[in-house]
């Protein structure tokens, strides 16, 4: 009985094909890595994890997780749509020094051309911040959030938002309330595409 279990146990391995995971075009449109199935019905909808650091070659990167949903598959190349970003938590808990504050801020957006996602952002002080001037800069993370989400597209905003330039323009705005150390888009997720491109 056993024997005629694992025989079609390694059928059904057998049966099964590798997929080559393909990161979106505003991603670079680099192979990420393979997943296994049935058939290529079974890889839809999928979500994959890889590095920022496998998608640019860029080692200081390799903190920033991304999450890939596969959306369709040609072949066996299954291509995907970002469904959000995370930082590594030893990558944070590094950051968090004695004396100083840390400010996040959580915000639900909508980019211009309708994606809804759900934006989480972090900062870092030199020193203890006063109330005020934590309510100053989570202020200050709202609005160019949601200003950089009603200029750009989805594709768009998720590149800023991964590769650093919205935490960048954070940083350069809110430092000049209180000195700041580092300021991240600490996560994103991914709630809604349009219904037109769904």
């Amino acid at each position: 009985m056993s024997s005629s279990r694992s025989a079609a146990s390694k059928d059904q391995w057998a049966m099964k094909e590798f997929f080559t995971v393909v990161s979106p075009k505003y991603l670079g449109n680099i192979e990420v890595g393979q997943t296994l199935a049935n058939n290529k019905d079974a890889v839809i909808g999928r979500v994959v994890e890889t590095t920022l650091y496998d998608i640019t070659g860029d080692i200081s990167l390799i903190h920033v997780k991304i999450f890939l949903q596969i959306t369709s598959v040609d072949g066996n190349k299954a291509y995907t749509i970002f469904k959000g970003h995370d930082l590594a938590r030893d990558y944070l808990r590094s950051l968090i020094r004695r004396g100083t504050t840390r400010i996040d801020g959580r915000f639900s957006i909508s980019t211009k051309d309708g994606y809804k996602m759900i934006v989480s952002t972090i900062a870092f002080t030199n020193n203890r911040a006063k109330t005020s001037q934590e309510q100053a800069v989570r202020k200050i993370m709202k609005e160019v959030v949601y200003r950089k989400a009603s200029e750009l597209n989805f594709e768009q905003f998720v590149q800023e938002a991964v590769l650093g330039k919205v935490a960048s323009e954070i940083y350069n705005e809110a430092k000049k309330i209180v000195p700041l150390r580092k300021c991240e888009v600490r996560k994103s997720k991914l709630v809604s595409i349009p219904q037109s491109s769904g």
